[in-house]
């Protein structure tokens, strides 16, 4: 049998592309442990991911909710880094609540790193706002 042949037979059997519930967890924005066990225990297919996306069942649209939160959405809610979090002492995932809690207390250590997450920004524009003129300066057909 030609090679062209046995490739056209193997397109047409692919198997769907399935992850790792820790993968799936991540691109969720949900905290693997404190998913049910048959989540945790089994593989996601690319399908079934899309499907929890479009239509979430009522455990994940609680946990977006309520927590516990990974590090990466505590960081987001908090309007800090995740290295921010860790300079802080927050390693472990955080509840809606405890987030909360954080914002109204404004301990120092969450200040600071909010003003340090601003200062970051504020450069990331000063840069990109930099590029895009020079970028616009060598696009000048008179220079």
């Amino acid at each position: 049998m030609p090679a062209v042949d046995s490739l056209d037979t193997m397109k047409s059997h692919q198997t769907a592309q399935t992850m790792k519930p820790a993968t799936a967890a991540k691109k969720l924005g949900v905290y693997l442990p404190a998913t049910p066990a048959e989540f945790q225990e089994g593989v996601v297919s690319r399908a079934e991911l899309d499907a929890l996306q479009a239509d979430p069942p009522e455990w994940l649209r609680e946990l977006r909710r309520e927590g516990p939160h990974p590090r990466p959405v505590v960081a987001a809610k908090l309007g800090v880094s995740i290295a921010g979090l860790a300079r802080g002492g927050v390693t472990e995932p955080l509840t809606t609540e405890q987030i909360e809690a954080l914002k109204q207390d404004r301990p120092e250590w969450l200040e600071k790193e909010r003003a340090t997450q601003a200062e970051v920004r504020k450069e990331a524009a000063r840069l990109k706002q930099r590029d895009a003129e020079r970028a616009a300066r060598d696009d000048d057909p008179r220079r």
